[in-house]
């Protein structure tokens, strides 16, 4: 039982990477550029919408299985040195608070900011504050994502040794 659960907790962490990193590499830019190659008048606001939602699912995810994770750190702390365990709690920690940042607070205030727009992100001028706003919310988000990666990956690479 203490196996399974051991490689559950690698499976799922190894999914949500890859699920973030194929979400930054692949389909946020591959949004906007095929909303964009159709010349649409509000490309931005199409492929905004969809890289929100699925920034959503990335995010809302990557929080359930940090969590999940922590808690079994717990149950599986045997099987590591306590600096092995630490590390993992310290790293899952910090994805958690990572993915939970980049959704409730930040992906938060930019809907509010996009609702707050009235018109679509496209037609809305590079120096108005709003969008100003949105742009910096966006860099944050990056980040936010770009720390969870990171974190998770080392937390994996830590969860994958076993105690000699």
């Amino acid at each position: 039982m203490i196996s399974v659960l051991h490689n559950l907790r690698l499976l799922l962490l190894a999914a949500w990477l890859g699920a973030a990193i194929f979400f930054s590499a692949t389909v946020a830019p591959s949004a906007f550029q095929v909303s964009r190659a159709f010349n649409l008048p509000n490309a931005s606001e199409v492929a905004g919408s969809i890289v929100t939602r699925t920034l959503s699912v990335v995010n809302i995810t990557g929080f359930i299985v940090s969590v999940l994770s922590v808690a079994l750190a717990f149950v599986l702390r045997k099987r590591y040195t306590r600096g092995a365990v630490i590390a993992q709690v310290a790293l899952l920690v910090v994805v958690a608070t990572a993915t939970a940042v980049g959704e409730w607070v930040i992906a938060a205030r930019m809907r509010g900011l996009r609702t707050a727009m009235a018109i679509p992100i496209d037609q809305v001028s590079i120096s108005d504050p709003l969008k100003v706003a949105f742009q910096t919310l966006h860099g944050y988000s990056v980040a936010m994502l770009s720390v969870a990666i990171i974190a998770a990956l080392i937390a994996f690479l830590v969860m994958s040794r076993r105690r000699a």
